[in-house]
């Protein structure tokens, strides 16, 4: 018997999250290979639901956006970490991104595999989480879609356990929903997803 679309869409949902808190729960040794695997299975569910890849390069406007994007997230991040170390709240400090950023920026992952890990953070997340999730929620929700699927991504993210990864999950998906939204498509979230991480992660990380 055929899969309902309904039915499809909760598996497809299914897989992505349980091969997200696989990757949040493994050794952090392989947390890397773990990634490859969970955004592997995003871009998988992404297709088996019917987004295809566009053969056409995003357009200019929308890579433009996707840079503006990157830019202010990451300005948003450095004032952020500065706002943290001079309040503490909680007790939290900018220190608690350290364990984060180590996952994928650590000495013993070569830089191209840190590039390539991140290339492919980049595409999973928003072939699934913008492409399909957003796109399909905001013809009811409208851009209301956006700060949904934020929501959505950043609950899977509480298995981290880190409060400051959660948070960061929420901002950094509004953020991408938003440009998604007013840049029609997943090449101007990309372009601004891919981006971050390189400057976030390896260019200039907020410590």
């Amino acid at each position: 018997m055929a899969v309902q679309p309904q039915s499809r869409i909760w598996l497809g949902i299914g897989a992505v999250v349980a091969s997200m808190v696989a990757m949040f729960t493994v050794p952090s040794a392989y947390f890397a290979d773990a990634t490859f695997v969970s955004t592997a299975v995003m871009m998988a569910a992404a297709y088996g639901l019917g987004l295809r890849p566009k053969r056409a390069w995003p357009k200019p406007s929308s890579l433009a956006l996707g840079v503006v994007s990157a830019i202010a997230l990451y300005l948003v991040f450095y004032l952020g970490a500065a706002a943290i170390d001079a309040l503490h709240p909680l007790g939290i400090t900018s220190a608690s991104e350290s364990s984060i950023y180590s996952l994928i920026a650590s000495g013993s992952n070569p830089r191209y595999l840190q590039v390539a890990l991140l290339l492919f953070d980049s595409a999973g997340y928003e072939s699934f989480f913008r492409g399909v999730l957003q796109g399909r929620l905001a013809p009811r929700l409208g851009l209301g879609a956006a700060p949904a699927v934020a929501l959505l991504d950043a609950g899977v993210h509480l298995f981290t356990l880190n409060p400051v990864w959660v948070v960061a999950t929420f901002v950094t998906d509004l953020f991408w929903g938003l440009t998604f939204h007013y840049g029609k498509g997943t090449g101007a979230s990309f372009t601004s997803h891919f981006l971050w991480d390189l400057a976030i992660f390896i260019v200039r990380p907020v410590m």
